[in-house]
């Protein structure tokens, strides 16, 4: 079946627009203070990002692309023809351009919370594969979603590349599976990428480069803050760290406070001792047969699985039972 009708089409699901200001003076109040990691991402960090991911020590982005290069002809045999691709979070990516060359897919649809991001990627990709039926669809990619009426009797297949499944807690990553299995229906496939457990060496080098592209990455949620916020982050007086928690298996990223301080946010006053760390960001690794587990939990069957040579990334293809 192929998508019927227009070429393009815009779906603006309204998700609901978070009080910034609230939520970034909740996780202040909490012990440890935290701040939620998508606020990395304003466009000074999102090109920093974009350079951690050129960085030597910085092996995964390399080592997907490289799964990618060799295995998405079989990726594509198993997929078979006349798909649906259903990006979570908007990209013009060269790992989404990869995978629409080699599926071939009749429609994709890319679904993220930032509308103009969205909009603006999705025009992109429409431009460059004519022959591609578009709908991006403007929703909070965590919660349940429905896809647009044209992909209907489409067989679905979920995109969710970089490891991204990693920034929510075990519990969340299941829930999430879950709905994705439930939007892609059964026998949907979803292709993800998946970060390794490995030596502690290498997982902490991977987040405190040399160059201190990361530090500045991890500083950019504090001038990102002051920015919109009128916040007075003194972003010299915090310090970026990372480090590897093995009981939980994920690294940690903390923005330690070098002196005692007071931050002000819209007329609030958070008070921070010297040492004090301001917590930014999980990134949880998965060994294999974890993945696999947790995957299985939440309603998929783990097809195929494709690990580079020293098991740094999985990448994976599921099924929805």
């Amino acid at each position: 079946m192929n998508a019927a009708g227009q070429q393009f089409a815009f779906f603006d699901l309204h998700p609901p627009v978070d009080d910034m200001t609230a939520e970034v003076q909740r996780g202040l109040q909490e012990s440890p203070k935290k701040l939620s990691p998508k606020f990395f991402y304003d466009e000074r960090g999102s090109r920093l990002f974009e350079a951690i991911t050129r960085l030597e020590a910085y092996y995964p982005t390399r080592t997907e692309l490289g799964l990618f290069d060799a295995h998405l002809q079989q990726i594509a045999a198993l997929i078979g023809q006349d798909s649906c691709v259903v990006e979570y979070g908007s990209g013009s990516s060269l790992k989404i351009r990869k995978l629409l060359q080699a599926l071939a897919p009749s429609a994709y649809v890319p679904i993220d919370i930032s509308k103009d991001f969205l909009l603006s990627n999705a025009q992109t990709l429409a431009k460059d594969f004519p022959s591609l039926h578009v709908f991006p669809v403007c929703a909070d990619f965590s919660q349940a979603i429905a896809l647009p009426p044209q992909t209907n009797g489409m067989h679905r297949v979920g995109f969710f590349p970089g490891s991204s499944i990693g920034n929510f807690e075990p519990e969340q990553a299941r829930t999430f599976l879950t709905r994705v299995a439930g939007t892609l229906g059964r026998g949907g496939h979803l292709l993800i990428g998946v970060d390794c457990k490995k030596e502690t060496k290498t997982l902490e080098l991977a987040y405190n480069d040399p160059d201190g592209v990361t530090a500045q990455f991890n500083l950019n949620a504090l001038a990102h803050l002051n920015r919109v916020l009128d916040a007075d982050f003194n972003l010299r007086a915090f310090a970026h760290e990372a480090h590897y928690n093995e009981d939980l298996g994920c690294i940690q990223m903390f923005l330690r406070s070098l002196v005692e301080q007071r931050v002000d946010i819209c007329d609030e006053h958070f008070h921070f001792a010297a040492g004090e760390c301001l917590h930014t960001e999980n990134s949880y690794k998965y060994a294999p047969a974890e993945f696999a587990q947790l995957a299985g939990s939440a309603g998929f069957d783990c097809q195929q699985q494709w690990l580079d040579e020293k098991a740094y990334f999985g990448l994976y293809l599921l099924r929805a039972r």
